[in-house]
């Protein structure tokens, strides 16, 4: 498991545990996902792997609209496109006529349930976040350092839906460095498996941590003061 996959999947499992505190899961839901290298396409395998229908892709050129989901077939041509040929995501449209695509930066326009921000800092704006409250969204895990905003944050917050913040959703290549670490210093090499599970234990465990904490300085559900605050503790 290296370091991108396991940013991608960790975003998807930390999205994952806070479904489970509004009693829902990944499965049938509609999910965006912004980006199409290593994080975003770690990110769609994983959540499809949930059972949810990840339904956009982007790149620096404009974003595509799967509305029939990309599935792990259509996956893997992400896989060659992006990491072998170095195509540009509009190429998808080309080959899948479910497939529709867009100039531009208006991947957050498509309403889904979860929308998982893996490209660049400060791809999500204000605007954005009003646009998918207004379509609905109820769920946004972030898979990139800062992607949203300082005003979107504040609309998203506002908005009372779930909200990971990447210091805690996109810990999980952090996480995978620290077993490295771990199987480098005890002389031991753990199987792909086991390390996706010590991932998934991680990440729950980040979460909870979150959970715990917001709960304690009386404000449940906000994972931003939760991640700040448990996070300043460990470290001090």
């Amino acid at each position: 498991l290296i370091r991108p996959e396991a940013t991608g999947y960790g975003t998807v499992y930390f999205a994952e545990e806070m479904l489970k505190t509004r009693a829902k899961s990944m499965e049938g839901l509609t999910v965006s996902v912004s980006g199409s290298g290593n994080v975003a396409q770690y990110a769609t395998e994983k959540a499809t792997e949930f059972g949810g229908k990840v339904v956009t892709l982007s790149d620096y050129s404009g974003y595509i609209v799967d509305m029939d989901g990309i599935t792990t077939e259509k996956l893997a041509y992400v896989f060659e496109l992006k990491n072998e040929r170095r195509g540009r995501i509009k190429e998808y449209a080309d080959e899948f006529s479910s497939a529709t695509y867009h100039d531009g930066t208006g991947v957050w326009n498509v309403p889904v349930d979860v929308a998982l921000p893996c490209a660049t800092q400060n791809e999500l704006h204000g605007s954005d976040a009003e646009t998918l409250l207004k379509n609905g969204c109820f769920c946004i895990a972030e898979g990139a350092n800062m992607p949203s905003t300082r005003e979107a944050v504040d609309i998203i917050q506002a908005g009372g839906i779930l909200y990971g913040p990447g210091k805690a959703a996109n810990a999980g290549g952090v996480a995978v460095s620290g077993l490295e670490m771990s199987q480098n210093s005890m002389r031991l090499s753990w199987t792909r498996e086991e390390v996706d599970k010590r991932l998934h234990d991680i990440m729950i465990s980040i979460h909870n941590a979150c959970t715990q904490t917001a709960n304690e300085y009386g404000q449940p559900g906000n994972y931003v003061l939760g991640a700040n605050i448990s996070g300043f503790r460990k470290i001090a």
